[in-house]
């Protein structure tokens, strides 16, 4: 008897067992609703560095600023951008190419360009593999947005793209 009291089933109406079941239950949900809205895994320095590389490129494109923009970029001959006509080797290519494209001059042209990390991977301890997407937002309403996948390499001006494959 003594053991059903300290678990609720002192009635012996079944009600105890009732109790317990109840309170286990609560237990599991509590447990399951805990897991659900655990963070991930915490950001790694690397992935952290690569993300305000990526932050201050995208405030360059907003304040219409190519160079800035650029800076993101490995200033490596081979650094490389795939676009549908073909590959495109260094720095002032891809740096031209985004100047005929989209009009720096005029905000309401170039759009509201944002970022959002899908995957990263440190590679080694120098190279890393950012996947995500980027979103470009028009004055008129409009949205273009598509996949990015980048790998980063760590200079010694920090985290730089080394190889561009965007749609």
């Amino acid at each position: 008897m003594r053991r059903a009291a300290r678990h609720g089933g002192a009635r012996g109406d079944g009600a105890g067992a009732e109790e317990m079941s109840m309170r286990h239950g609560w237990s599991a949900m509590a447990a399951v609703a805990i897991v659900w809205v655990a963070p991930a895994v915490a950001a790694t320095s690397e992935q952290v560095a690569v993300e305000a590389a990526m932050t201050a490129s995208a405030a360059g494109w907003n304040a219409g600023d190519v160079v800035a923009f650029m800076a993101v970029y490995s200033d490596d001959p081979r650094t490389s951008f795939v676009t549908r006509q073909g590959l495109l080797r260094g720095k002032a290519a891809m740096t031209e190419r985004y100047k005929t494209r989209y009009d720096f001059d005029d905000p309401a042209r170039r759009g509201m360009l944002t970022f959002r990390t899908l995957d990263f991977r440190l590679l080694d301890p120098t190279h890393a593999l950012y996947i995500g997407q980027y979103l470009l937002t028009y004055g008129d309403g409009k949205t273009q947005t598509g996949p990015t996948t980048l790998v980063f390499a760590k200079e010694a001006g920090g985290w730089k793209i080394i190889a561009d494959h965007s749609g």
